[in-house]
């Protein structure tokens, strides 16, 4: 094991043994657990939607202090059944090629944006940049560079075409190549939330630990007013039904926490 933590690979499945403080691991878990999904997925999550530029230049988490560390028993080896006191780490299986430095800040971003301290706003630099279409041009296809999900790109009939119309048709593909841009983002960006939302409560919300879950606080927060409403409205502009990527349920429990949290703001 170096410094920074161990890589094994079996086949295309890959193991990242990443240090870290225990108060991180511990949060990563209970993220984790909330979302039903193991940590290898969220962080998978973050690499797959954000690009490395953006990860690298988030602050590291970094390994524990000196005085972190857990203790384990051996359980094979020379020295089985001995205890041993080790640095505290997280088991992180997903594809191979990252490094532990980037695994460990993925998790830390994915722990940021769960709590509302950062937004993620995703856009492609590559994309080709939607023409002006002469009104004689527009199609359904145009209207979709703007409404992406609601909208369908009209056929284009089989006829002979003239220089200029020939014209107008390639600005149309390339309109299309946007639109098909567009949409590829939007499904990342929706993995993205279905993986780091919460998961509703069974039987809604009902306790100020449920509500303070469902607004994205640590346990044993105590969030003031003004967080407590920011956040609310934050979450509310993803989860609302009216959104791309609105749930009905998920914007239900929010305003059942605000009104279990009404006496605190």
């Amino acid at each position: 094991m170096d410094a920074m933590g161990t890589e094994m690979t079996n086949g295309t499945k890959h193991s990242y043994t990443v240090p870290c403080s225990s108060a991180f691991r511990d949060l990563v878990e209970a993220l984790a657990k909330r979302r039903g999904v193991n940590v290898g997925d969220i962080a998978r999550s973050v690499l797959l939607v954000l690009p490395l530029g953006v990860i690298a230049e988030f602050a590291d988490p970094g390994e524990p202090p000196a005085d972190d560390r857990e203790l384990v028993v051996l359980k094979s080896g020379p020295a089985q059944g001995r205890p041993w006191r080790r640095k505290p780490r997280l088991q992180v299986r997903m594809a191979p090629g990252y490094s532990i430095h980037n695994v460990r800040k993925a998790l830390g971003l994915a722990l940021a944006m769960e709590q509302g301290a950062l937004e993620v706003h995703l856009h492609d630099p590559n994309a080709v940049p939607v023409p002006v279409v002469p009104p004689e041009a527009k199609t359904e296809a145009t209207a979709a560079s703007v409404a992406v999900e609601t909208v369908q790109a009209a056929p284009v009939k089989k006829e002979r075409r003239s220089p200029g119309r020939r014209s107008s048709d390639l600005r149309e593909a390339e309109a299309l190549k946007a639109l098909d841009v567009a949409k590829e983002e939007i499904e990342r960006m929706r993995a993205a939330i279905s993986v780091l939302a919460f998961e509703p409560i069974d039987g809604g919300v009902n306790s100020r630990a449920e509500a303070l879950y469902v607004l994205g606080f640590t346990p044993g927060t105590w969030p003031d007013a003004r967080s407590i409403r920011s956040r609310f409205r934050m979450l509310a502009t993803i989860h609302h039904p009216d959104s791309n990527f609105g749930d009905h349920l998920r914007m239900s429990q929010l305003n059942q926490a605000m009104e279990i949290l009404r006496d605190e703001l």
